[in-house]
């Protein structure tokens, strides 16, 4: 489950840079200076990540068997700049966290976890 994990977030965290930086420098080049390098290049590479990335996302809410809604925001997160982070870390808070506390594995470094109360 851990794998998975990593997967996803790398994936999340690379597509939303690129789609970030198409939206932002790319596509301002395009409009402005009429430079289409940056468009050209940079909309190939966020096309054939964001492949990747749903392919890797749609594994990881099939492992954590969500619903259909949640399953759709997390695939169409990487359409939209700056919703790949918001959308991982609502999934990671809602649905990774707790998942893997269930399965007996910890959270990952770096996260902060609330204490449970023991249970009787």
């Amino acid at each position: 489950m851990r794998a998975a994990v990593l997967r996803y977030r790398v994936m999340a965290y690379i597509t939303g840079v690129v789609l970030i930086i198409l939206c932002f420098v790319g596509i301002p080049l395009q409009v402005f200076a009429s430079n289409t390098v940056v468009v050209n290049d940079v909309g190939t590479l966020h096309g054939i990540l964001y492949i990747i990335y749903i392919i890797v996302a749609y594994l990881l809410t099939r492992r954590l068997r969500l619903a259909i809604g949640p399953t759709v925001l997390v695939l169409l997160a990487g359409t939209i700049p700056v919703l790949t982070f918001v959308v991982e870390r609502w999934l990671s808070h809602r649905y990774i966290d707790p998942a893997l506390a269930a399965a007996g594995q910890p959270a990952p470094a770096g996260r902060v976890t609330t204490p449970q109360p023991p249970q009787q």
